[in-house]
């Protein structure tokens, strides 16, 4: 198996896979503090008075600039092949967290948090291409992105404990304790840009890369089960109920404590961690078994059904529900972040890749921001029930569009 083929002699780690972990723990490292103050930002906002609308409208926003940008940073990252210096900016605009806890005014903190959300924009394309880049030929595509969203997830697992404990430990949970947690998550964020620089120094001069990269940038068509594969994802992400929904429900309704939110998050990016390891594993094994380079697509059969259940689980008044959805939240995001983002490499050139990835990623943050948006503006107008509907709808329409995708690919050419 390729996943072999990644060890040398049982005992050394091969290249590749040694720079698939080393991308996995700078992702981990990000993770770390983005997804801290992801867990955080709802109760944040709502201790400032920020309704759920105008919290779900910046989040949409915020998560369609992270996508949208992408296609921009994608095609400018193939034409330049610069892919470090995109990964280097986008990384520092991290910077914007921790700046998050030396402010409480309303227009400074939606600068900054677009400014997150547009870091990931300008790295994720570049990072993106290099590690399938990196993996297609050694370690196999899925167990390299389940490998780096097993490393993120534990990340985003750990992120939020930083907020938990601030609050155990000034035994409230005020806007100045947000604050100090914001703060503290300068540390992990230096501590990022270092090993990034060390990573960079690493991967210089090795060849693990396509020599497609060296060629000049050629405008080759996507072929059709790119889009086709786009607009399922795209019904599919736009019914997904996102935590920016779920923590203002948590915090509005008082079903759990500002310290329990946080944890819950985490605990969900735990379950995120091992369904992405899994997943990646299946969806190598389906190419081997179809004998077709898209063949691991067909893994994302149950995402839609899935997620029509979480608005019934995490958007009701039942704690243990609550949790339940929120695992089932997890497993839904691990098979997100490895499926979606593997087939982009099995179904694009490796020289037209950081393109794929930004039109995908732009279709996926449209998705995100019509779905966020709409749900917190219905759940501001206690329209809950319409929440459901609407998510049904969404992933009745993806459900349609992957028999479609389905049947395309188990009669298209290898």
């Amino acid at each position: 198996m390729s996943e072999k083929r990644g060890m040398s002699s049982g005992k050394r780690l091969s290249p590749a896979v040694s720079v698939v972990i080393m991308f996995g723990v700078i992702s981990m490292l990000g993770d770390i503090v983005y997804e801290s103050a992801r867990s955080a930002n709802s109760q944040y906002l709502n201790l400032l008075g920020i309704s759920a609308a105008r919290v779900g409208l910046v989040f949409g926003i915020g998560e369609f600039l992270g996508y949208a940008l992408r296609l921009l940073a994608g095609i400018l990252s193939d034409k330049s092949g610069r892919h470090w210096w995109f990964m280097f900016l986008g990384y520092g605009m991290l910077l914007s967290v921790p700046l998050m806890g030396l402010t409480m005014k309303w227009d400074a903190l939606v600068i900054l948090m677009l400014m997150e959300r547009i870091g990931k924009a300008l790295r994720n394309p570049a990072k993106d291409t290099v590690l399938s880049g990196v993996a297609e030929r050694q370690v196999g595509i899925g167990f390299a992105f389940g490998l780096q969203e097993a490393l993120d997830q534990l990340g985003a697992f750990l992120g939020p404990l930083v907020f938990t404990a601030v609050f155990y430990f000034a035994d409230q949970s005020g806007i100045s304790e947000y604050q100090a947690g914001y703060r503290l998550l300068a540390a992990p964020f230096v501590l990022l840009m270092l090993f990034l620089y060390f990573a960079f120094k690493k991967m210089r001069g090795s060849n693990l890369l396509p020599s497609a990269q060296n060629r000049e940038f050629q405008n080759e068509k996507l072929e059709p089960v790119f889009w086709n594969y786009t607009v399922f994802t795209f019904f599919c992400t736009a019914g997904f109920v996102n935590f920016s929904t779920i923590g203002y429900h948590l915090k509005a309704n008082q079903l759990m404590s500002d310290g329990e939110i946080t944890l819950l998050y985490s605990l969900a990016m735990l379950v995120d961690a091992v369904a992405a390891m899994i997943v990646g594993k299946a969806y190598d094994r389906l190419k081997e078994k179809t004998g077709k380079k898209t063949g691991g697509i067909l893994a994302l059969a149950a995402i839609p059904l899935m997620t029509m259940l979480l608005p019934l689980l995490t958007l009701s008044h039942s704690t243990a529900l609550i949790a339940a959805g929120m695992a089932l939240f997890g497993v839904v995001m691990g098979t997100h972040e490895t499926i979606m983002r593997s087939a982009i490499a099995d179904i694009t050139p490796y020289r037209k890749r950081g393109t794929g990835y930004g039109i995908f990623n732009s279709a996926y943050g449209l998705a995100l921001l019509a779905g966020s948006a709409l749900m917190g503006l219905l759940y501001d107008l206690k329209f809950t029930k319409l929440i459901i509907v609407f998510t049904a709808a969404a992933e009745i329409t993806a459900i349609a569009l992957y028999v479609k995708m389905n049947h395309a690919i188990r009669s298209g050419p290898r």
